[in-house]
C-alpha cells in the first residue's frame, strides 16, 4: 500500500507530461535553458575579466533587463492578439542570431564591452516579448486547469535543472577553452526548443476581434489588475524580490573572485548551489495538489530567501557559502513561482497575457534597477554590505503582504470555488464571484 502511495505521489508530481505539447516543450526547452544559462556565466566571467567593474558587471545586467520594463506591457497585447506559437518561434530564432553574433565576436577575440551591452540590449528586446508569451502559452499545453499549476511547477524546475547543469559546465569549459564556446553552444541549443515549437499539435488559432485599439488594450489590463488586490499584491512582491534579491547573482563573479578568491569554477559552484536549493523548491511545489495555501508559502520563503542572503554576505568560507546558496535559491524560486502559480489561476483568460506579461516587466523590468544600484553601491561599500543590505530589504518587503493575507484569501476563494478548486460552500456563488472579481473598465 505504502508503495502504492508512493507511486501515485510521484506520477502526481509530473502530471502535466501526461501532455503530448508540453512533453515536447519541456524536453525541447531543458536543452535551450541549458545553453541559456552556459552563456550568461560565460558573459559575467567575460566582462568582469575584461573590466574589473562591478559597475559594468550591473550595466550588462540593466540593458539587457530593462527593456522588460519599457515594453513588457506591449508584449503583453501582442501575446493575447497573435498565435502564441509562431510569437514563440520568432524570439527563440532572433536570440539564436543574436548568441550567434556573440558568439564570432569572442571567439575572434574582436569583442570589446559596447558589443556586449548592445547585444545584451538587443536580447532584452527580444525577451520582452518572449517572457509574457511564454507565461501564457503554458495554459495552451496543459489542458485541464487543474494541472495548470504543476505545468508551471515543472517549468521552474526545469529552470533550475537547467541553472545547475548549465554553470557547471560552463565553468570547466571557461578554463578549459574560453568563454566563447559556452556561447557557441547556446546558440545551437536554440535548434531544440524551435523544433519543439514546430511539432506540437495545437487547436486552429481564433483571433479575438478586439474594438479596443492597443493603448486601450493597455489600460484594460493595468485597470484590470490594479483593481484586483490579490493580481497587485501578487506582482508587487515580485517586483520587490526582483529590485532587492535578484541582483545578488550579479554580484556573485566579485564575490566569487574577491571574497573567496575563486576562479570561474567557483563561480560555477555557486550558481550550481543556488541551482540545487531552487531545484528543490520547485520539486516541492510540483508535488503539491492545491494552490491552496499558497500565501503562506510566499511569506515563508521571502523570510528564508532574505536571511538567508543576509547570512551568506558574511560568509568567507566557500562550504558555508554553498550551504547557503542552497537556500537563497530555494527561497527565491518558491517565492516566483508561487506568485505566477496563483496569477495563472485566478486572473481571466482574455486578459492573461496582460497580466503575465505586468508579471514579466515586474520579474525583469525591476531587476535591472536593483542591479545598476546595487553595482553602484557595492563600488562604494563593498559586495558583502550590499548583499546584506539586499537581504534585509526582500524581508522587510514581505510585511504588507503578510498584514493583508487573510483579506486577500478572502477575495480569492469565490474564484477557487467556481473553478473547482475548493468545494462550493454557500449559494448565490456566481453573485459572490462577480463581486470579488476585478471591475472591468466602463
Amino acid at each position: 500500500m505504502e508503495a502504492v502511495e508512493k507511486e501515485s505521489k510521484l506520477g502526481g508530481m509530473f502530471r502535466a507530461l501526461q501532455y503530448r505539447n508540453y512533453r515536447l516543450f519541456f524536453v525541447g526547452q531543458g536543452i535551450s535553458l541549458i545553453g541559456t544559462w552556459m552563456q550568461q556565466i560565460a558573459l559575467s566571467w567575460l566582462v568582469y575579466r575584461l573590466t574589473d567593474s562591478v559597475f559594468l558587471l550591473g550595466a550588462v545586467t540593466f540593458s539587457s533587463q530593462i527593456p522588460s520594463f519599457i515594453l513588457g506591457p506591449f508584449a503583453g497585447v501582442i501575446a493575447d492578439k497573435f498565435e502564441r506559437r509562431k510569437v514563440l518561434v520568432v524570439t527563440q530564432a532572433l536570440s539564436m542570431l543574436q548568441a550567434s553574433t556573440l558568439a564570432a565576436l569572442v571567439l575572434t577575440n574582436s569583442i570589446q564591452i559596447w558589443h556586449v551591452l548592445t547585444l545584451s540590449a538587443f536580447l532584452g528586446v527580444i525577451n520582452a516579448f518572449d517572457i509574457a508569451t511564454r507565461q501564457a502559452f503554458v495554459v495552451q499545453m496543459v489542458e485541464r486547469r487543474e494541472d495548470l499549476s504543476n505545468g508551471i511547477a515543472l517549468n521552474s524546475s526545469l529552470f533550475n535543472m537547467a541553472r545547475l547543469v548549465g554553470p557547471s559546465i560552463a565553468g570547466v569549459l571557461i578554463a578549459a577553452v574560453g568563454e566563447g564556446m559556452c556561447i557557441l553552444i547556446n546558440a545551437v541549443s536554440y535548434i531544440a526548443v524551435i523544433a519543439s515549437l514546430l511539432l506540437m499539435r495545437l487547436k486552429p488559432f481564433e483571433r479575438v476581434k478586439r474594438e479596443h485599439k492597443v493603448w486601450r488594450s493597455l489600460q484594460e489590463g493595468f485597470v484590470y489588475s490594479y483593481n484586483f488586490a490579490p493580481i497587485r499584491a501578487l506582482i508587487f512582491i515580485v517586483g520587490l524580490l526582483s529590485l532587492f534579491g535578484m541582483p545578488f547573482s550579479v554580484l556573485l563573479p566579485v564575490y566569487a573572485r574577491d571574497i573567496l578568491h575563486g576562479g570561474a569554477n567557483t563561480l560555477g559552484f555557486l550558481m550550481g548551489a543556488s541551482g540545487v536549493g531552487a531545484l528543490t523548491g520547485a520539486l516541492f511545489l510540483a508535488q503539491r495538489k492545491s494552490v491552496v495555501g499558497l500565501g503562506k508559502v510566499i511569506i515563508f520563503t521571502m523570510l528564508l530567501f532574505g536571511t538567508a542572503l543576509i547570512a551568506f554576505s558574511f560568509s568567507k568560507t566557500l562550504y558555508i557559502s554553498l550551504l547557503l546558496m542552497l537556500f537563497t535559491g530555494f527561497g527565491m524560486i518558491v517565492s516566483m513561482a508561487s506568485c505566477n502559480t496563483l496569477l495563472q489561476t485566478i486572473v481571466d483568460e482574455d486578459k492573461r497575457g496582460r497580466v503575465m506579461s505586468l508579471y514579466a516587466t515586474a520579474f525583469m523590468g525591476m531587476a535591472p534597477v536593483g542591479s545598476m544600484l546595487a553595482g553602484s553601491v557595492a563600488e562604494l561599500i563593498g559586495v558583502n554590505y550590499t548583499l546584506a543590505a539586499c537581504g534585509l530589504l526582500c524581508t522587510i518587503s514581505i510585511i504588507p503582504f503578510a498584514v493583508q493575507l487573510n483579506k486577500l484569501r478572502q477575495m480569492v476563494w469565490p474564484i477557487y470555488q467556481r473553478l473547482g478548486i475548493v468545494p462550493e460552500i454557500a449559494t448565490g456563488l456566481q453573485t459572490a464571484s462577480n463581486l470579488t472579481a476585478p471591475p472591468e473598465e466602463r
